[in-house]
């Protein structure tokens, strides 16, 4: 009886080696066997090229972009164009980096400048989701996010209490000085013997009286952006890029954003070279303070201390891919709630800014956007539920003013062609 079960229970274990053998040698085969495969994130601009968005009907928008390049000295641009949520159109125009000989290609990355600060205000309203904040939380004094011993040491008047993460998403902080493009006055003004930090830029800032009362009124404020990443990186728990990669681009399908470089040699394998154009202004001192002079667009300023309020690179059809993921429509699911999509993108009047977009107007659609030495870049959404988005390598003498003629190119360009404009989604192809 013992010698039938002991010579039961060998046979019995034979069978299971004998089973799991099979199971494991035929796992690498795909003949009678359903393998589940691990799910890899793959990159949009891995996946994109221009042959993709040539099509004859669409050469007429191809000769408008190419002359608006011309027009304004434009070495290279990328454009893309969702259609409800759909990326329909993703095209690289002139090059990427001339002196290499390399054509613009949709995967290319490019600084996308104060288009960063959207991405900026995503993060605020990603942890007010998460419940971890709210936009009328105030930033300093006893009750505040910032009130560690630098801020509480160097604030001394009682006004910045009143300041809140909203005053700050819409301009209305009231700081007197935006010091952020001003590192070699600065440290000579501070008589640092390295290049400002961040720290020495809150120290310069807030040590001094606002200009007028939070809320009261509105002054463009970079500086007030480089707050918000402080608030993003206290209240999550991790550094600012880590925060907005890992919880709010990679969610959203970007995968290819990131902090940019400072020079040249910093850049991306995949980044464009940037171009200022030739006069006075093309060389600036160097940002750090070495007495060299250097193009404004590579050392003229500290890329990456711009942090939230203009650091970031990317491409357009990545860029695309988060508008999509905080626009409230369904075609593609939203990583941020209704209510907060809702707090971005309220709309009072055209002289107050919305939160991280520079204007939401519901006749004339949503805004944002960017210019930095080297770069411009416009981001717009139309109420049709078209989304054009154009980020160049160059910049130009017009500065921030050349959004406006971006935006009457994509007008144009929507009038003639938007009806041509192919049935497809390159988000998913």
């Amino acid at each position: 009886m013992r010698r039938s079960r002991a010579r039961n229970t060998i046979i019995l274990s034979i069978l299971l080696l004998t089973l799991a053998f099979i199971t494991i040698t035929s796992s690498g085969s795909s003949e009678g066997h359903i393998e589940e495969k691990e799910e890899i994130a793959v990159s949009l601009n891995d996946s994109l090229s221009n042959s993709m968005s040539d099509y004859k009907e669409l050469a007429g928008l191809d000769r408008k972009v190419n002359a608006f390049m011309r027009k304004w000295q434009i070495k290279g641009a990328s454009l893309a164009i969702t259609r409800n949520d759909s990326l329909v159109y993703a095209k690289g125009f002139g090059w990427a980096d001339e002196e290499k000989g390399i054509r613009m290609e949709p995967g290319h990355i490019l600084r996308m400048a104060s288009v960063s600060k959207l991405i900026t205000a995503a993060g605020i309203m990603l942890l007010q989701d998460k419940g971890m904040l709210s936009i009328k939380d105030t930033v300093f004094g006893p009750g505040g996010i910032l009130k560690d011993s630098l801020f509480t040491k160097t604030i001394r008047h009682k006004e910045y209490s009143r300041i809140t993460v909203e005053h700050l998403l819409r301009h209305q902080g009231g700081f007197y000085r935006d010091p952020l493009f001003s590192s070699h006055d600065v440290q000579m003004q501070m008589q640092l013997d390295s290049p400002p930090t961040a720290e020495d830029f809150y120290r310069l800032v807030l040590s001094r009286q606002l200009r007028f009362e939070p809320g009261s009124w509105q002054r463009y404020s970079n500086f007030g952006y480089l707050l918000l990443s402080e608030i993003i990186s206290k209240v999550s728990g991790k550094s600012y890029e880590e925060f907005i990669k890992e919880d709010l681009l990679e969610p959203a399908g970007c995968f290819d954003m990131h902090i940019a470089g400072t020079y040249y040699n910093e850049k991306r394998e995949n980044e464009v070279r940037y171009y200022t154009h030739e006069g006075e202004g093309k060389f600036v001192p160097e940002y750090n303070g070495s007495g060299n002079m250097v193009e404004r667009c590579y050392g003229g300023n500290n890329i990456p201390l711009l942090s939230g309020a203009g650091a970031w690179c990317g491409s357009p059809a990545e860029i695309a891919r988060l508008v999509a993921s905080i626009n409230g429509r369904d075609e593609v699911p939203d990583i941020l709630s209704k209510e907060a999509i809702s707090q971005m993108t309220e709309y009072f009047d055209k002289e107050t800014f919305s939160l991280g977009w520079n204007d939401t107007d519901p006749a004339k659609g949503w805004s944002r956007t960017g210019t930095l030495a080297g770069t411009s870049a416009l981001v717009k959404q139309f109420p049709d539920g078209e989304c054009w988005i154009l980020i160049t390598n160059t910049s130009t003498w017009k500065g921030p003013g050349l959004a406006r003629y971006t935006n009457d190119l994509f007008v144009s360009c929507r009038s003639l062609y938007s009806s041509m404009l192919p049935a497809k989604d390159m988000f998913n192809p």
